[in-house]
């Protein structure tokens, strides 16, 4: 009868694992949620071109990223509606990407602070 227990020793140890991943998937948001508010932190301190518009209630594109975790993704972008067309550009206009140029010079920081978050360790 001890026999069997001790081929059932591997089994607990497996339950083990999937109990702890299956913890850190509980806080996956929480932890790509805090690389996106680092992310829009870094957008936010982008120089701003001299805008021509001056009136009030005006809001510079640069000053309107954020971030938005709507409970199925953690979506980081612009305020403005016309933010994607300045990334991307237009058949009018050319592009003047912010986002995906950040993104690809500190990927490994954000990488970084999502996993310190979730407790898992970097090397």
């Amino acid at each position: 009868m001890s026999s069997n227990v001790c081929e059932y020793d591997g089994f607990q140890d497996l339950a083990d694992i999937i109990q702890y991943y299956a913890k850190g998937a509980e806080n996956a948001t929480e932890g790509i949620e805090e690389g996106a508010k680092q992310f829009v932190n870094d957008l936010l301190k982008l120089p701003k071109p001299i805008s021509k518009i001056r009136k009030a209630g005006y809001t510079h594109l640069i000053n309107s990223f954020a971030y938005r975790n709507n409970k199925k993704e953690i979506e980081v972008g612009w305020g403005k509606y016309y933010g994607p067309m300045v990334e991307h550009g237009t058949v009018n206009m050319d592009a003047n990407p912010h986002v995906y140029p950040l993104w690809d010079r500190n990927r490994e920081k954000y990488y970084k602070t999502m996993l310190t978050k979730l407790g898992i360790k970097t090397w």
